[in-house]
């Protein structure tokens, strides 16, 4: 029986599948003492932002889940066993544990915009060549021990409510995985990026400057330090104490493409600039007015290399990237689900960017 109109009542699919359960230690998260913050600014001064795609932009599949030896399939069914964690987040999401100890993190639900926009999100920026987590559609997350609808804001509703004789099918379900390597705790705000020095082998202004607009772009508003990472690619020496190859990216991106998240009319009637004669940008009307996000100036040098980007995608990868993130099943959707008229306006936000004169310099 449909719960909820994205998951079903799996008591009767069998039992829990045979393995070990005991969830494999996070080793991928650094909290530094002492002097901690002198590591973490070395850090960020040196952190880099993009890099060349290994797949062309041009080739680049935005329909398909991401290929690698831990990925899934679109309509394969996951079953793990469910994970008691408490979460700042307040959308739609739970953990489980899959036999061998491998933790997953899921977002679930119709009305979840994070189980579209975050997919959408994290395939076009991962194309572009900047940092992005891996986000998969699947067919089902047969969740052993859930709740109905766990809600980890609290965790002791999900306590209170667990059945481990019983397992619920995630139908709307979406399974995030984090970008590998050592994450140095804190996050990141937006004016911090302006400590990265190229000189120090960072990212250069225009690179800086194309992540800022890629983010009014997308309307990506909700840029907490909680919501951005600052990653330590090649690992951390303890004994130099130091991040190897630091990445600063924006981690999630549930909330996009539009001031209401998955907002088609909202986005559309957004526009790119702020003030476009002096390619002014600005997130103050956005909700939390950008958190962290100040308004600023882009560079030429940021414009012309997000623009060569995105100009690259073709309107059908732009159409599969709506499409393959299942936009038309959005429950407020139902008035704008056409994946077509999701890739006119995206069309339309480039143009706002690569068509018209340079940026003052």
């Amino acid at each position: 029986m449909a719960v909820g109109g994205c998951r079903n009542d799996g008591a009767g699919a069998g039992g829990l599948p045979p393995g070990d359960y005991t969830p494999r230690p996070n080793e991928h998260h650094l909290t530094l003492e002492g002097d901690g913050g002198r590591v973490r600014a070395d850090a960020l001064r040196r952190a880099t932002v993009w890099r060349q795609p290994e797949t062309p932009i041009s080739s680049a599949d935005l329909e398909h889940n991401p290929p690698g030896p831990d990925s899934f399939g679109t309509t394969e069914v996951v079953p793990c066993k469910f994970q008691l964690k408490d979460s700042a987040g307040r959308t739609p999401k739970f953990q489980c544990v899959r036999p061998g100890g491998d933790v997953l993190k899921v977002k679930y639900g119709h009305n979840n915009p994070e189980t579209f926009g975050e997919v959408a999100a994290t395939r076009l920026v991962g194309a572009l060549g900047f940092g992005a987590d891996r986000m998969y559609v699947v067919g089902v997350v047969r969740c052993f021990g859930c709740p109905a609808y766990p809600y980890p804001k609290i965790g002791i509703f999900d306590a209170l409510r667990t059945d481990a004789s019983r397992a619920f099918d995630f139908e709307m379900a979406v399974i995030e995985r984090r970008l590998p390597g050592v994450e140095i705790a804190g996050g990141w705000a937006w004016p911090e990026l302006d400590s990265i020095d190229p000189t120090a082998g960072g990212a250069t202004r225009a690179q800086v400057d194309a992540l800022r607009l890629l983010a009014v772009f997308l309307n990506n508003w909700d840029g907490k330090p909680v919501n951005e990472r600052l990653l330590c690619q090649g690992g951390f020496d303890p004994v130099a104490k130091e991040c190897a190859a630091p990445l600063a990216y924006m981690q999630d991106l549930g909330q996009t493409f539009g001031p209401k998240s998955i907002d088609l009319d909202g986005w559309t009637r957004t526009p790119v600039w702020a003030d476009a004669a002096t390619c002014r940008v600005s997130m103050s009307t956005l909700p939390w007015k950008g958190a962290t996000f100040r308004d600023g100036t882009i560079s030429e040098g940021g414009r012309a290399f997000l623009a060569a980007l995105l100009r690259q995608l073709s309107a059908a990868q732009v159409r599969a990237l709506f499409s393959g993130a299942r936009f038309t099943e959005f429950f407020r959707n139902a008035a704008a689900a056409d994946p077509d008229a999701w890739t006119r306006t995206f069309l339309a936000r480039v143009a706002q960017i690569a068509d018209r004169p340079p940026c003052p310099q």
